[in-house]
């Protein structure tokens, strides 16, 4: 059984976040702890599996897994498996979160995501303390997401970060999500951010897009009702993701590069 392992959101190896990618021949999914199990091997923020379905809803079913647990929505890793497939147009998969679509075109690949609703909370002071930093807003996201997402004074505020992981993992929310707008008109993006998932198994998330379906209309509303914008999450490898939100849809547009194609012996 072929593996690949895939870095998305970025046009180059070694960038981007990596996603280790399992296409079935099978109609349906192996037992669910063996999928777990190969997650945790494979020790990447996520693996999906996928495999074809004969049917008219979708074209193929797709989950995905941490190496702790398997997620509702995962962005990186839904490009990466259109990556892999190679198909030139669009492709449906049946998720957890409903079906979604990906659309290659050349070398692009748009996924077509529920927007996730945002809903303002008062900050928790020992989060807070955790995360080292002062907000300037806090938000819950979900349903698909259940999120923290924190505004941060400044792009300085959000890269300097140095949450402390181990108790970050004890909270209940998938991650937590800190962003900030771009020091100035200069930069090549709109808004950065970082993830943190460490309660999912995850301690920075590389680049994380399902987080920016709340970023989306996040930062549409605070810069004036933009709806197509440019987002860059600067963890260590660093990503972009280009964004459109469409009403209770969000596109998020990003390219993807394999790294490393091989045998599943097991």
């Amino acid at each position: 059984m072929r593996i690949r392992i895939v870095d998305a959101f970025t046009d180059r190896p070694f960038a981007g976040n990596p996603a280790g990618v399992v296409v079935l021949d099978q109609p349906e999914f192996p037992d669910a702890d063996w999928m777990s199990r190969v997650a945790t091997e494979v020790n990447l923020s996520e693996t999906a599996f996928v495999h074809p379905l004969d049917g008219d809803e979708a074209d193929y079913a797709l989950r995905w897994f941490t190496p702790a647990v398997e997620v509702n929505l995962c962005g990186h890793a839904t490009l990466a498996t259109a990556h892999v497939l190679a198909l030139e147009g669009t492709v449906r998969f049946r998720t957890r979160s409903g079906v979604l679509t990906a659309t290659t075109t050349d070398d692009w690949i748009t996924l077509d995501f529920p927007t996730a609703p945002l809903s303002p909370v008062a900050p928790d002071p020992e989060l807070l303390d955790v995360l080292g930093a002062t907000p300037v807003s806090v938000h819950h996201t979900g349903p698909n997401t259940d999120d923290l997402l924190l505004e941060l004074y400044d792009e300085k505020a959000v890269r300097e970060l140095t949450p402390d992981l181990a108790t970050l993992a004890g909270y209940e929310q998938r991650g937590v999500v800190v962003t900030a707008q771009a020091d100035g008109p200069s930069a090549d993006y709109d808004f950065v951010s970082r993830f943190f998932g460490a309660a999912a198994g995850v301690g920075e998330d590389p680049v994380t897009g399902s987080a920016h379906t709340a970023l989306a209309p996040f930062w549409s509303e605070k810069l004036g009702g933009r709806s197509d914008m440019v987002g860059y999450q600067a963890s260590a490898r660093g990503g972009y993701v280009r964004v459109s939100l469409r009403g209770d849809r969000t596109h998020l547009t990003g390219q993807a590069v394999t790294v490393i194609d091989g045998t599943l012996l097991t």
